[in-house]
């Protein structure tokens, strides 16, 4: 197992010298004052040091005080204080992406701070709705990422402005307009989008892409095009609700008899594969451990699992969270989530040694976090330091 320690600083909200010492490993995460959301939350990501929260809550409550927050929310990743940026959106936000031009985001929404917007919107670090970005799309994003000068929105997506799109698109980033080239043909629902610098890859519960067999569930495509990139195949049964890209390799969050994750090179061949009581929702990579989020309460110790996903040959508590090496091995971090669902979003920070993890969960380790959390790196000053 890699030496390394990790600490968890749950959205803290303390003096940069407030802790400085490690802790003897193994130590579980403890809850800290924080940023808390009233309702799920679905999606977030990083721009820079903050990072852009979307869900289905309606405040956040920060330092014992509730501030009004609908589905969109930002938060200082070094401090976790509650920032001001308050679009507003009037209906859930399922996914988020950023890049230098704004922050992208997707849902079943109709208006963003008071501007009509169907679906989809670009907004301002300062709020404001951008021009762009207005269409009018029939059914409802799960997914979105941005790369190669486009953002590529999947889901259950059957039209854009009336143009049929099969559960997945894309826009032209600066311009906003829909791309006319890039359509591939999917032929079930779209939950996971991933931008590579060669590829753009689909993860869902769809059974082709552009009706070719061995595109099941993960499919490489062209990023101008759409084609499939017939050096990925795929052999993943389930519906896949996450992946990550880290070193070459492809890392995915699996339902099915259960839950999976697993890691395989980039021709799609599997390396190894974890298998837990209930999906893998989410699943992010940070400094050489791969992180799992999702509504699973073990992690088995074999893939022989019974009705419901019960693991049937032992098990390993891990509640909604675990971390695992890149080898596969599980890791005797705990970071225990509660509730039914979970965790739904995982994003990772390299240049701060972050991870946060966003879903419906209340508690961590038994302490009062609700929905939001963040894990940091040791050598970070202002964190409370923990490890194994």
């Amino acid at each position: 197992m890699r030496n390394m320690t990790v600490t968890a600083a749950l959205a803290v909200l303390i003096s940069p010298l407030a802790f400085t010492s490690v802790l003897a490993a193994p130590v579980n995460p403890a809850p800290a004052p924080s940023v808390t959301f009233n309702g799920e939350v679905l999606a977030t990501t990083y721009w820079g040091g903050t990072i852009y929260v979307g869900g289905d809550f309606t405040s956040a409550t920060s330092n014992g005080k509730s501030i009004g927050r609908a589905r969109l929310a930002a938060v200082d990743a070094r401090s976790g204080a509650l920032l001001p940026w308050n679009p507003g959106a009037d209906a859930r936000v399922t996914a988020l992406t950023a890049d230098g031009g704004g922050i992208y985001a997707a849902g079943s929404f109709h208006k963003v701070n008071g501007v009509s917007r169907d679906n989809i919107a670009k907004i301002s670090s300062s709020g404001a709705v951008q021009s762009t970005f207005k269409h009018s799309i029939s059914g409802t994003p799960y997914a979105i990422a941005v790369g190669h000068g486009r953002v590529y929105l999947g889901g259950s997506i059957t039209s854009v402005n009336g143009q049929e799109r099969t559960r997945a698109a894309a826009f032209d980033a600066t311009t906003g307009a829909l791309d006319p080239n890039w359509r591939p043909h999917v032929n079930d629902i779209v939950r996971a989008v991933l931008v590579a610098p060669d590829r753009v890859y689909l993860g869902g519960r769809f059974n082709a892409v552009n009706w070719l067999r061995g595109t099941g569930k993960i499919a490489a495509v062209d990023p101008a095009r759409g084609e499939v990139d017939l050096g990925f195949w795929s052999h993943v049964t389930a519906m896949v609700h996450d992946l990550a890209l880290d070193g070459g390799m492809l890392y995915a969050g699996i339902d099915g008899g259960g839950g999976r994750a697993t890691a395989m090179d980039l021709a799609g061949n599997a390396k190894w594969t974890i298998t837990t009581d209930g999906d893998v929702q989410a699943i992010a990579v940070l400094d050489g451990t791969v992180y799992l989020g999702g509504h699973f309460d073990n992690v088995c110790k074999s893939a022989n699992v019974g009705y419901k996903g019960v693991c049937l040959d032992g098990s390993n508590r891990r509640v909604k969270l675990a971390a695992v090496t890149l080898s596969g091995e599980l890791l005797p971090w705990t970071a225990n989530g509660n509730g039914s669902v979970g965790v739904n979003t995982l994003s990772a920070n390299r240049d701060l040694g972050q991870l946060v993890a966003g879903g419906a969960y209340t508690a961590i380790n038994g302490n009062a976090q609700r929905r939001f959390a963040l894990f940091n790196l040791v050598n970070r000053p202002g964190f409370l330091d923990t490890g194994w």
